[in-house]
């Protein structure tokens, strides 16, 4: 499936909802909480055992995204948008096969391991391509886009919590529940599958700057450098310190205030999943906008060191303020968004545009470590507290220390930053030779 050239006059300005489509709905993984409770019901399962297919989901994520970003900056953002579409949709329909039959590694096939590599695919399907739209705002561009991922949940967290209450939380709910999800999303995914667009020059904006200005490393080189690895440890720490809620926001906020006056309902615990969504999604675009502004590595200190802070007071002051629990809890996954959405023009700041699609697959491998991390923390530790008699805030306490320690890695990583050595860029006859390789494959 060859690219799909933008006709002379075509508008930059629909390449973002066509990105949009497909965020929107592998977006839909941040809600998996919703699903955690009944699951556990139906099947008899822990805490960490229903953890397992967000976590095989977020590792395949990381994995197929490296594995696959050389593939998606060769074929495009159309066939990366339709492998996605069949991975995703495809694993929702293995899942309710596995809820109707009661088979857990069904589930975990389906939505960790097949819907795994859509979610991959279809994260790093549009950003290569929107920064060759957007050189010019390559943070605001790319947040647009990333946004969707975030917000998926904002729409899936109370759609899905609906749709349980309808079919019910046994098993056949569930899996009716995973089969109008899938089929939903393939429709909605078609519409940025036929949408996209790629420019038909490496110089889609006339006032701005080419994308192959300024130093360009390969992606075999950026892995030999230590920016790289540096980057890798900040999105990892950063992602691990927001998934580690994310995934269990929905019994977290139950737990926090179970003992207290006023406890939390399923439908307001659901409500809750959305808001951290809404965070997730305003932080992606918010924050990296931002960043075009104040610098990359700047907005890295904030989500690093006041993430750290926002952690400190959910631990010390948490469970004796609703308020002030929801409100660094927001704060934390507008951080957490906006380290996504910032990243990839990090990397365009690094290493060039000319491969950055790979590069960016490659580093959220950082994702898939992180999307193990987080929730084993959490779920590992909140556990063992409740095996031990405790309740309530104090499931919790020794993780949020940990996600403390964690982001101050990730800040020291991200101080030790520095441009990337002239020996290892590509040379400038190569820079022009692959330009001119891409207008001819345009043409």
């Amino acid at each position: 499936m060859s690219p799909p050239v933008a006709p002379p006059g075509w508008s930059r300005w629909l390449v973002p909802p066509a990105a949009l489509s497909v965020h929107l709905s592998i977006g839909q993984a941040y809600a998996w909480s919703v699903f955690k409770p009944p699951l556990e019901s139906a099947l008899g399962l822990s805490g960490t055992q229903s953890a397992l297919p967000f976590q095989l989901g977020i590792v395949m994520l990381g994995l197929s995204a490296a594995f696959g970003g050389t593939l998606v900056e060769r074929n495009g953002p159309r066939w990366a948008m339709t492998v996605a579409l069949l991975c995703f949709s495809s694993g929702f329909l293995l899942s309710a096969l596995g809820a109707s039959l009661e088979q857990y590694w069904l589930i975990v096939l389906g939505y960790g391991f097949v819907g795994g590599i859509g979610l991959g695919i279809g994260y790093i399907s549009p950003v290569s391509t929107l920064i060759k739209w957007f050189p010019d705002r390559p943070g605001m561009a790319t947040g647009i886009a990333i946004m969707g991922f975030g917000g998926g949940a904002l729409i899936a967290s109370p759609w899905s919590a609906q749709m349980l209450e309808s079919f019910g939380g046994d098993s056949s709910g569930i899996a009716l529940a995973f089969l109008v999800h899938g089929l939903s999303y393939a429709v909605f995914m078609l519409l940025g599958v036929l949408l996209v667009r790629v420019p038909r020059s490496e110089k889609p904006v006339e006032s701005g700057p080419s994308v192959l200005a300024g130093p360009q490393v390969s992606a075999n080189q950026a892995l030999r450098t230590p920016q790289f690895w540096f980057l890798w440890i900040v999105l990892c720490m950063n992602v691990t310190a927001g998934i580690g809620i994310l995934e269990k926001a929905a019994p977290m906020i139950t737990d926090f205030f179970a003992d207290t006056s006023t406890p939390v309902s399923v439908t307001a615990a659901a409500g809750f999943v959305a808001l951290l969504s809404a965070a997730n999604m305003a932080g992606r675009i918010g924050w990296s906008s931002t960043s075009d502004l104040i610098g990359r590595k700047n907005i890295y200190r904030v989500y690093l060191g006041a993430g750290a802070l926002m952690y400190a007071l959910i631990a010390l002051f948490g469970d004796s303020s609703k308020p002030l629990f929801v409100l660094c809890a927001l704060v934390i996954l507008s951080f957490y968004g906006g380290g996504f959405a910032t990243v990839p023009a990090y990397l365009k700041d690094l290493f060039g545009t000319y491969q950055v699609g790979a590069i960016h697959g490659r580093l959220l491998t950082a994702w898939s470590t992180a999307g193990v991390l987080g929730p084993l923390i959490v779920n590992w530790i909140a556990d063992r507290q409740e095996e031990a008699g405790r309740h309530g805030a104090s499931l919790y306490g020794l993780s949020f220390v940990i996600m403390i320690g964690l982001l101050v890695v990730g800040f020291v990583a991200n101080e030790l930053v520095r441009p990337v050595d002239p020996r290892h860029h590509v040379p400038a006859p190569k820079e022009a030779a692959h330009g001119r390789r891409q207008q001819s494959e345009s043409a």
